[in-house]
């Protein structure tokens, strides 16, 4: 199968196949063990809150075309004022794809743009933290494709500190924060259905992807835990902290470009499995896998004193709050990853308009980006036990 339809096609996939993949619904006056069912929209109706339009730059129409994936075109709060792409065929399909008359040919020339308030970075993975810092230099908004920081603790450090002192806002578009088991859980926490959590886990499983075709080659032999989101979503997202310290071990499936000397990162390893030492005190183990064949998924689960959440909450605790994700305007399509990309898109235009931080703000975003650095770090020394910075 061609690369960029079996990624795109996984992409659709997550969050539909399985209960824990993407999960809707509501246990409002239910048994605490029922089951949350998929459904692709919010059984609540959007109403308007403002006729304002955000005036939005998208960058990058790569391998995935998250350029255009995330529904900022359909969305009633959004004006698409101009995109860019370094590949000029790409900039051009990605102006069509949004209906935008104005291009530009990098990032940087984009963000000069004085019309534009906030941008969406869906750029090369490797680039992410320094385009992050180009747009919030020339006072923009920033929803940034995960990861926030790539293979740099220092570039973390810069993105998180120039986001404090702006006060502009950041959302990463973490996708497993808008899965609806990710929200359900969220909720669950907020409301102390779980208790104290005794232990958390995630798994983010995807064969071969080292192999993928992208700018530069970034994903050929890529380290499993320098994309660590989509598993560390299923601790920071359900509870908003971060992690204090990793042990990880690494295995090595004999794939192409994996190997020390057949990758630019020197990276031995086709899958990663951390152990977290998290805020919360408990432990969570969270997988990042490219050598396993036959299953994908982005998921996870929670254990606590209370109850536990695996395709349903189980536990001690009678639910009394919704568990639906939020109604999205009828104008913009759930989308892609187990329906999260016009959720993200949606909580991020609305944290302008609301003036508060969005969901998956700089703290978190941080949180587990860096984490996965730190992890990759810990397997190449064996699995040694490793502090994790802690931003503030």
């Amino acid at each position: 199968m061609h690369q960029a339809s079996s990624r795109r096609a996984f992409i659709q996939s997550v969050g539909f196949g399985a209960a824990t993949w993407g999960l809707h619904g509501s246990l409002h006056g239910q048994s605490p063990s029922t089951p949350v069912t998929e459904h692709p929209t919010s059984a609540t109706v959007w109403e308007p809150v403002s006729d304002r339009k955000v005036r939005v730059g998208i960058a990058g129409y790569g391998l995935c075309r998250f350029g255009a994936a995330f529904g900022f075109q359909n969305h009633p709060n959004v004006e698409i004022v101009a995109v860019s792409d370094l590949i000029p065929a790409r900039c051009q399909a990605l102006a069509r794809a949004v209906q935008c008359d104005t291009t530009y040919p990098s990032l940087e020339e984009m963000v000069t743009d004085d019309r534009i308030e906030a941008v969406f970075v869906a750029t090369d993975a490797p680039g992410h933290a320094r385009h992050t810092l180009a747009c919030l230099r020339r006072e923009k908004h920033v929803m940034c494709a995960v990861p926030a920081t790539f293979d740099s603790i220092e570039e973390g450090h810069e993105v998180y500190q120039l986001v404090k002192q702006t006060g502009l806002k950041y959302q990463l578009a973490e996708t497993s924060y808008f899965h609806a088991a990710n929200h359900a859980m969220r909720q669950l926490y907020r409301a102390g259905a779980f208790g104290r959590l005794v232990y958390a886990e995630g798994e983010y499983f995807h064969y071969n992807v080292q192999t993928y075709d992208s700018f530069n080659d970034w994903r050929l032999g890529l380290p499993p835990q320098y994309y660590p989101t989509h598993s560390n979503a299923y601790y920071t997202g359900v509870t908003g902290k971060g992690f204090k310290s990793v042990s990880c071990l690494g295995f090595t499936n004999p794939l192409e470009h994996v190997g020390k000397d057949a990758n630019r990162y020197g990276n031995p390893f086709s899958d990663e499995v951390a152990l977290f030492e998290t805020e919360d005190g408990c432990p969570a183990r969270m997988a990042v896998m490219w050598g396993v064949q036959g299953y994908h998924a982005e998921t996870g689960r929670v254990y606590g004193e209370l109850g536990s959440f695996r395709d349903r909450y189980q536990g001690s605790q009678e639910i009394t709050v919704s568990l639906e994700r939020p109604p999205l305007p009828p104008q913009v399509p759930a989308g892609g990853h187990g329906g999260s990309h016009g959720h993200l898109t949606h909580d991020f235009i609305m944290a302008i308009i609301e003036d508060r931080t969005p969901t998956c703000d700089i703290d978190q975003a941080m949180a587990m980006s860096v984490a996965g650095i730190v992890a990759h770090e810990s397997a190449l020394k064996g699995g040694e036990s490793l502090p994790i910075p802690k931003f503030s």
